[in-house]
């Protein structure tokens, strides 16, 4: 374990170096010049840094959600799990609750089909590169075990009987293949096309379509072929029994179990039943969905019936379940699946397009009754199940979190080791809500086993969508499972179409998608930011009210357009606020609108709050909305950055014009101010105005609902706007002033100013100064909200035009000279956190404060003067001023946080959360209480803290009261972070980082010493970028795709427990006994011979397939599952099972030779003997 001594770094510190280096070694760290080593207060001898690099591992932990694209489907009926394969090449596997597994193959390529060897705890997928893939579920991290890559040939359909070793292929050709399962080759028994079908036709049948063995004789394969043809092979002859024509397109075959029917579905939306016994034509065609003609002429032709199933009862008429086949007239009409069932037809309609569908069955025979009782339908962003047993067939209430994508997904937020008390607490208010008319049977697919694990600490993941709605999900131990749903959008009147002009501009469809989320489990407020610049501040609890909701405006203006630049004497004197567009107006509540371009908007807010009463289910409930509304024409810009804070009764968010702070008790706006004013005398930079135009082109640019769209593309076409690219930024007209100045954030190193032109930091005087008559104005304000997160990843946009821009699109810093805040001048509020700190060098004792992190890399101290006692709260005045501290870091800043003098992370204090509707105890339960975190428990240790902040460039360790720069560290010099968060790791504290390079990283506290540096994740997708958030205990997600969550960890711990986490696939199930056939039916129902596989197929008989037509490739076998266990004892005990169940498996092999060697022997030794009785007696002449 390793000690820093603080009192030698202190020693070494000099209150004038102009020095600056880069702590990036451990333990090291430059001071920063700030302050002089005695400011520091008294330094602690040594603080112990639990953490090392050993503590720290990544690896993938679950997906949740829908797959992505789906393509196929696969049901195994005696393991009852699922598995579905999708576009990008994953397949998901899932069985009860809790047993949902992820693979990829790594080609990324489309997967066509799967099948599961039924009941042998493997599957075979088949990928759109021509690949076959056997895949082994008998381990928890399934892994491929063989594969098989075609080169001549494209498969287009693959079909594998139960209980057999031989899978046949079909190919585009018409050609079908047979592969050996077991050691993953090509059979030399080839099926040719040009011998399936008769010697007189003379066009090619198409590629095979389907392959079934009939149900009678599993010596019989039927092969349907594209155009219409049908052939029922031998296989033992090697010739064809029958041929059936039809002059329709086949898309799918099904059989009846008795093997003597079978029925196809074409392209014309027909329906055609055939017998074996007379193959010549049809003898019965129907159009389920055709209009039937009056003349008696063949019914109208349908759209194509892309798959039927064809399933027997016992005690009923047989299922016939299709999908498609709907009349073309109807256009409108959503896509459908028809269940027909003796001489009824439902039609059920379908939200999304049909995949794939697949009819779950009693028996895995296909030679008994199949007694079907549901049906499992893929829908393109949709699984749902359907209760067949049912005459009004009602579908299974789904128990997978597959709809997180119900409406796209905008932010995340994580909480690892949460009060227990919540999720109890939040399901039951969200079970109040549940739907009913779901199916009362249990769930079908219902296969594998899962257990809590060792993992007990409850984990909460709360998700924002475009529609305004808020899911909180339970995520303890690696599931999830929905708690309860918030709609923010019952605040707001509904809009009228063709009403609201004003609101039109800003947004289309979805004016209440939720751009951020503040939320404080322990007093359980909630605060939303939305997206047409909008705040809701939320409070929960159990009982139901009704009443009006609490609304205020917000003006939130910059004072001044201005430009950096290294000429400061060239500042004019603050013009008259007339003179100027964009002028502050006050928070008076008059409404100053300027009249010069027509009907200017002014003081008009994007969305209208109810003003009636409301009635509040249990649960989350409106406590405050604040709206921010348009200033002389310009729409209220993005929130970059919100904080709450219960104790305080605060909400503060802040965008590119300026901060807001709210007093969400009193409901009353406390500060509503420029990020100019809020420096006062402190800026460092030199600015000069801006044309009035300018700034109001780039108002327009950039205003409400820029972004949403390009992180999901295929799922908000609703959403119109997108964040601006850098590269347009590129091509806008700049000021040749701006050209030759570099970004400040780079100029100022460790807080010095080196730019030669620039004056020092405190000679530069602000247009206008803070007084604090200015900072505590209060009137009915409300708040212009616009979230662009942290100014970071909104200013980049992954539409690029050329290769160049393609490659740096991701490594360029927010704050260089070429990113939209320092083109347009406006310094961005990044970053926001309520603390008890030292506002002031001279302070001697902590007081409330609100620090403020700019795009520019400034960070601000503003403190907050409370009322004394918490009876004078509600009626007191809040006081909000600057403290006059300003210290810098390189780029935006993305996080605060606060250590006590032990290196102890210090909570921000809180209110203990109370019921604000319970009659309970009068005013005892009105009373309130709060948690106020003490540094330290030691009375000694009170005046010493450290504040880490981290930029997305540099992170950097601060001494307070001193405000001495303990330690710097440059992340990163060619990427910028996306997101950086204080966690806590095995009771103790670092800083983890993810950068747009890919790379996650963390670093020890306070020192900053690298830990972990891994290249884990390309930012490939904007939607990464704005998904991605760390939780405590090594936890951490980001959405991988529109529809899908991926959790991962950095512990080294839950990396090694995570085999034991995880659900088992497979487990133990015998093999339900065929039923018993009859003497008569098995004499005259069906062939008589037994039907060998292995002797047909066999190399003996069949003889070796060309090697160039497929190559075989052996697979990674059990090593993946070594991998997720790898470097502990689980991993060790997997090793040596897997080596074990090697040598057993090798065992058994030398086994079997040894048998098959004495066999051999045997009989030779046989035949030699027959052949000596034979000519024993004969003379040598008579041979």
């Amino acid at each position: 374990m390793k000690k820093f001594n603080f009192r030698k770094v202190l020693d070494g510190l000099t209150a004038s170096s102009p020095g600056s280096g880069s702590g990036s070694g451990a333990g090291g760290g430059s001071a920063h010049p700030g302050g002089t080593a005695g400011a520091a207060g008294t330094p602690r001898d040594e603080i112990q840094e639990t953490l090392t690099s050993d503590y720290f591992q990544i690896c993938k932990t679950v997906r949740h959600g829908f797959p992505y694209l789906p393509t196929a489907l696969a049901f195994d009926p005696v393991q009852k799990i699922l598995a579905i394969g999708t576009r990008t090449g994953a397949i998901r596997i899932l069985g009860r609750p809790g047993v949902d597994c992820y693979c990829q193959h790594e080609s990324g390529a489309a997967v066509l089909q799967l099948q599961f060897l039924i009941n042998e705890g493997a599957l075979v997928s088949a990928c759109a590169d021509d690949t076959l893939h056997l895949w082994n579920l008998r381990q928890k991290r399934p892994a491929i075990l063989h594969s098989l890559k075609f080169n001549r040939e494209r498969i287009t359909y693959c079909h594998l009987p139960f209980q057999s070793k031989w899978l046949y292929v079909g190919t585009e050709r018409g050609n079908t293949h047979i592969v050996n399962i077991e050691s993953f080759i090509l059979s030399g028994y080839v099926i040719m096309w040009n011998k399936a079908i008769e010697l007189s036709t003379k066009t090619h049948p198409g590629p095979v379509v389907h392959l079934s063995d009939s149900p009678r004789d599993e010596g019989k394969l039927l092969i349907g072929y594209e155009n219409g043809t049908v052939v029922f092979w031998d296989l033992r002859s090697k010739r064809a029994d029958l041929r059936a024509y039809y002059d329709e397109a086949i898309h799918s075959v099904a059989w009846h179990h008795e093997g003597k029917q079978f029925m196809c579905s074409h392209s014309d939306g027909s329906l055609t039943l055939w017998n074996l016994k007379s193959p010549n034509r049809p003898f019965q065609t129907t159009i389920p969905h055709g209009k039937i003609q009056r003349d008696g002429k063949k019914p109208e032709s349908c759209k194509p019936i892309l798959k039927v199933e064809y399933k027997t009862c016992k005690s009923s008429e047989p299922f016939v379940i299709f999908s498609g086949g709907l009349s073309y007239d109807k256009a409108c009409r959503r896509p459908s699946l028809t269940i027909m069932h003796g001489k009824a037809i439902t039609v059920l309609e379908m939200d999304h397009p049909i995949v794939d569908f697949l009819t779950l069955c009693e028996t895995p025979y296909p030679n008994e009754f199949q007694e079907p009782y549901a049906v499992v339908v893929l829908l393109e962003k949709d699984l749902i199940v359907v209760d067949l047993t049912q005459s009004n067939f009602p579908i299974f209430e789904n128990p997978y979190p597959i709809d997180i994508h119900e409406s796209p997904v905008t932010c995340t937020e994580y909480f690892a080791d949460c009060p227990p008390d919540l999720i109890p607490v939040l399901y039951s208010v969200g079970a109040k809500h549940k739907k009913q008319g779901y199916s009362n049977k249990e769930w079908p697919i219902s296969g594998g086993a899962w257990n809590l694990g060792a993992q007990t600490y409850p984990e909460i993941i709360i998700t924002g969508h475009a529609d305004g709605s808020v899911k909180f999900w339970d995520a303890s131990a690696i599931t999830l499972q929905m708690l309860y749903k918030l709609k923010t959008s019952k605040v707001f009147e509904k809009q009228k179409s063709g009403e609201g002009k004003a609101t039109a501009e800003i947004v289309e469809e979805d004016p209440f998608a939720v751009q951020m989320m503040y939320w404080c489990p322990e007093s359980r407020i909630f605060c939303v930011a939305g997206v047409s610049a909008y705040v809701i501040v939320y409070r929960f609890s159990k009982h139901e009210v009704n009443t009006e909701i609490a609304s205020l405006e917000v003006r939130l203006q910059c004072e001044v357009e201005d430009i950096i630049t290294p000429e400061p004497e060239i500042i004019p004197q603050f013009p008259d606020a007339s003179s100027q567009l964009p002028s502050l107006k006050s928070l008076s509540g008059s409404t100053n609108t300027v009249a010069c371009e027509g009907m200017m908007k002014d003081s008009i807010p994007c969305l209208s709050v109810k003003t009636r009463p409301v009635r509040m289910p249990p649960g989350y409930q409106a406590d405050l909305v604040i709206q921010l509304v348009w200033v002389d024409g310009e729409p209220p810009q993005q929130i970059t950055s919100l904080a709450v804070n219960s104790a305080y009764g605060l909400v503060a968010f802040g965008n590119c014009n300026g901060l807001a702070v709210v007093d969400f008790m009193q409901k009353t706006v406390l500060l509503s101010m420029g990020t100019l004013e809020l420096y006062g005398s402190s800026d460092p930079y030199q600015r000069q105005p801006r044309s009035p135009r300018k700034s109001k082109q780039f108002a327009a640019d950039n205003f409400c609902m820029r972004g949403l769209s390009n992180f999901y593309p295929d799922l908000t076409k609703r959403i119109r706007t997108s964040y601006q690219s850098l590269t347009e930024l590129s091509d806008s007209p700049v000021s040749l002033e701006l050209e030759r100045c570099k970004s400040p954030t780079s100029d100022h190193v460790n807080g010095h100013c080196t730019s030669p032109t620039s004056q020092s930091c405190s000679s530069g005087k602000r247009l206008s100064s803070a007084d604090v008559s200015k900072v505590n104005r209060r009137g009915p304000g409300r708040p212009p909200f616009r979230k662009a997160q942290s100014a970071a990843c909104m200013e980049i946009s992954l539409p690029v035009t050329t290769e160049e821009n393609r490659e740096n699109s991701f490594s360029r810093s927010r704050s260089s000279s070429v990113s939209s805040i320092d083109r347009d001048s406006k310094e961005a509020i990044t970053a926001l956190y309520f603390m008890e700190s030292f506002a002031r060098k001279n302070d001697s004792a902590v007081s409330p404060c609100l620090w403020v992190g700019t795009g520019l890399g400034m960070v601000l101290i503003l403190s907050l003067n409370l009322p004394a006692s918490d009876d004078l709260r509600q009626s007191e005045p809040v006081l909000v001023s600057p403290s006059g501290t300003v210290l810098t870091l390189k780029g935006a800043v993305l996080t605060f946080a606060c250590l006590d003098c032990t290196g102890t992370l210090i909570h921000p204090p809180y209110e203990v959360w109370r019921d604000p509707h319970s009659a309970d105890d009068g005013e005892k339960t009105r009373k309130r209480k709060l948690v106020m975190h003490s540094p330290s428990s030691s009375q000694d240790m009170g005046d010493h803290q450290f504040a880490v902040i981290c930029s997305e460039k540099q992170a950097k360790v601060f001494s307070l009261p001193s405000q001495t720069c303990l330690y710097v560290h440059n992340i990163t010099e060619t990427s910028f972070l996306l997101q950086a968060d204080v966690v806590t790791l095995c009771n103790s504290v670092c800083l983890a980082c993810f950068c747009a390079n890919g790379h996650i990283m963390t670093l020890s506290l306070p020192s900053l010493r690298p830990l972990l540096d891994i290249n884990y994740l390309p930012v490939t997708d904007m939607r990464i970028a704005r998904t991605f958030c760390f939780s405590n205990e090594g936890q951490a997600l980001y959405l991988s795709s529109p529809t899908e969550i991926q959790r991962l960890t950095y512990s080294q711990e839950m990396c090694d427990n995570l085999q034991d986490m995880l659900g088992d696939l497979f487990t133990p199930v015998e093999t339900p006994e065929a039923q018993n056939r009859g003497f008569l039916k098995g004499l005259f129902g069906g062939s008589g011979q037994a039907f060998d596989r292995e002797e047909l197929f066999g190399e003996a008989t069949a003889g070796k397939a060309s090697r160039s037509l497929a190559q075989h490739i052996p697979g990674s076998g059990g090593i993946e599952g070594v991998r997720g266990a790898a470097g502990g004892v689980i991993g060790d005990l997997t090793r040596a099972r897997i080596a074990l169940d090697e040598r057993g498996q090798k065992l058994g092999e030398l086994d079997e030779r040894t048998a098959s060697m004495m066999a051999s022997a045997e009989a030779f030794s046989k035949h030699a003997h027959e052949i000596m009785l034979k000519y024993k007696d004969k003379k040598w002449y008579q041979f």
